[in-house]
């Protein structure tokens, strides 16, 4: 009797610590207007679907894209404000992340050697960060120590060039840049000349060298601005800002090299004639579908994905906001949260499996400018 009822015991308490919710952590990145008061961190709870802010982390001006470390240790930030007043162009800034409670610390500043950071993302190593300057056309490569400090210049990579647009491509304009999923390959994105510069990546030393197939054009004035993975690696797909539509390429792994399966396909309804841009993009975990978000029509797009790479444009998803930039989808693949920046709202969304369209859910939550998001969970 006693045995069953410890065994009976134990049960019960497994069973409670599984029904306990991860702590789950939303960091958003915001442009420095409205009373914008930095970084803001609020805590998800998944099963009410509500946002409770946790922490506003003052910054230098406009943190504006963030990334976070392979073993959630720290938090990155790229911002258009100086490290010092010596400096030309924007910075990027370091801060710990506290295990408990998710709370951000600072650690360092430092400058982004570029004019208008746009983008940061961290190697599968954790340590390097790779930083995009959209106004300076370059891209530089930042090494990481062990307490998270970021240290001086391991490589960089000065572009040149134009494309048709003259008033959005006269130079360079280096959008993202994206690591492989082997940590093998950088994919940089460059809107001024509507290409995409594929190098090898030493994570040795946080060098880059062109790959045997250096780079990729997509179609004039299509304007790459951001890039991502299929979840099986095989395919990737690249939203064109200004011509608002996505090139889906497949991958060769041992090479680097993309070669496009689909060009231009249209993000917008035939309906829809006023000025648009696309941002971001995102697959769901599961590779069965592609969101791409729309600023004019201030939507979200849905494509499905074939296992061949192929998309077809499903329809749109109104963002609940104005100027949809950044949106995340969560890692469980429930939830997709949007930023609408000049709504300063964030809006959550479910996502429907069998469909992939989106269901608005919980309340939107106020933030001023909100323009990139970040979910960690604790552990």
């Amino acid at each position: 009797m006693k045995r069953s009822l410890l065994v009976l015991m134990a049960i019960l308490f497994v069973h409670a610590l599984q029904a306990q919710p991860s702590n789950e952590i939303l960091y958003v990145g915001t442009f420095s207007v409205r009373g914008s008061e930095g970084i803001y961190a609020f805590s998800f709870d998944r099963v009410k679907r509500t946002l409770k802010l946790l922490q506003k982390v003052p910054s230098l001006e406009s943190p504006s894209y963030l990334a976070i470390h392979p073993t959630g240790k720290f938090l990155y930030s790229v911002n258009r404000g100086k490290a010092d007043v010596t400096d030309n162009g924007g910075s990027v800034s370091a801060y710990g992340i506290d295990p408990k409670s998710g709370k951000l610390s600072g650690l360092n500043h430092r400058p982004s050697y570029g004019d208008g950071p746009c983008y940061i993302s961290v190697d599968k190593t954790g340590e390097y960060i790779f930083i995009a300057n959209y106004s300076e056309g370059n891209l530089v490569v930042l090494p990481l120590f062990d307490d998270g400090i970021i240290g001086n210049p391991s490589d960089a990579k000065k572009y040149v060039g134009n494309s048709i647009n003259p008033a959005r491509q006269a130079g360079p304009h280096i959008h993202s840049a994206v690591i492989s999923p082997d940590n093998k390959f950088l994919y940089a994105s460059d809107l001024g000349t509507d290409k995409i510069y594929i190098y090898e990546f030493n994570s040795s030393n946080g060098t880059l060298t062109p790959a045997k197939t250096p780079e990729v054009s997509v179609n004039p004035g299509s304007g790459p601005r951001h890039f991502t993975f299929h979840p099986s690696g095989k395919f990737a797909f690249l939203a064109e800002e200004l011509t608002s539509s996505v090139c889906s390429f497949s991958v060769n792994k041992l090479t680097g090299a993309l070669t496009i399966i689909q060009d231009t396909v249209k993000s917008l309804p035939e309906s829809f004639k006023a000025t648009n841009t696309s941002a971001d993009i995102h697959t769901d975990t599961k590779g069965k579908y592609l969101y791409l978000s729309n600023r004019g029509l201030n939507s979200v797009s849905i494509f499905s994905i074939s296992p061949t790479g192929k998309i077809s444009l499903i329809g749109q998803q109104p963002s609940g906001g104005k100027t949809p930039r950044n949106f995340l989808i969560d890692p469980k693949g429930e939830f997709i949260f949007v930023a609408n920046q000049d709504s300063d709202s964030i809006v959550m969304f479910r996502i429907n499996p069998k469909t992939g369209k989106l269901i608005a859910v919980g309340k939107p939550v106020k933030v001023p400018s909100p323009v990139c998001l970040k979910l960690l969970t604790l552990k």
